[in-house]
């Protein structure tokens, strides 16, 4: 059989033109470094005109995911479907709502991803946006550790979380950061209206052009002896603190 399916992945040059061809959600495609031919140029032809991200690696790497005659391509396909950001802002403010977007900026951990969504989805958070690059992805382990939540909250995955913050803003969103740089705490905001919350990476936090960009920084203060929350705990009381409009 040409199409073969083991989880959430498929492999398989033609296999994988058709899922593109059928218009599956596909988080990334691995791709052996090196491998050419016609059917290579139509598929990254395909990959180009959908933006999928492409990563080029070792056979080796694509010889542990599968264990079959892979033809040098893995996709991994999302077993939830991505949402437009502008389609989901409009959707909200047409129910008469106040949007609340959560931004992740590479949290790339796929386990404090899916807790997070749980916590968004449990606590109203209309929408997670995603950048395609440098995050976790929306794949079976994520969807387990979120208890379902991310077949019930939409995801968005962008291009520039830089380019999204700056339609937010226009679509009349404040925007709020979560960062240690801060020197406001969380208790001092006000944060009534619509809104989204940015949370960063674990390594590094947010980005320095995102905060910048934010209309509000703030920290969580703590008290102990370690000097950092989980992400997924952070953004946890973050966003229960935001949605009281003062924290």
């Amino acid at each position: 059989m040409n199409k073969t399916i083991t989880e959430d992945l498929t492999f398989g040059i033609r296999s994988v033109i058709e899922a593109i061809k059928q218009g599956k959600t596909i988080n990334k495609i691995l791709l052996q470094k090196g491998l050419t031919g016609e059917l290579i140029k139509e598929l990254l032809i395909l990959v180009n005109k959908e933006n999928i991200v492409v990563q080029k690696v070792p056979v080796q790497k694509l010889n542990q995911m599968v264990k079959k005659n892979h033809q040098g391509v893995i996709a991994m396909i999302s077993p939830v479907a991505y949402h437009e950001i502008d389609w989901m802002v409009q959707q909200v403010y047409e129910k008469g709502e106040d949007p609340f977007i959560l931004i992740l900026d590479r949290v790339k951990d796929v386990r404090n991803f899916g807790a997070i969504a749980r916590t968004a989805e449990c606590f109203g958070v209309h929408a997670i946006v995603i950048p395609s690059k440098d995050s976790a992805l929306i794949t079976n382990d994520a969807v387990k550790t979120s208890a379902g939540a991310l077949f019930k909250i939409p995801v968005c995955k962008v291009n520039s979380l830089t380019s999204t913050v700056d339609f937010l803003k226009g679509c009349g969103l404040k925007i709020f950061s979560c960062t240690e740089k801060s020197d406001t705490l969380i208790n001092k905001v006000e944060s009534t209206g619509p809104k989204a919350l940015i949370m960063g990476s674990e390594q590094d936090g947010v980005d320095s052009q995102l905060i910048k960009a934010s209309d509000v920084n703030f920290k969580i203060p703590m008290t102990g002896s370690i000097a950092s929350l989980n992400v997924s705990v952070a953004c946890g009381i973050a966003i229960h603190k935001l949605m009281d409009g003062i924290g």
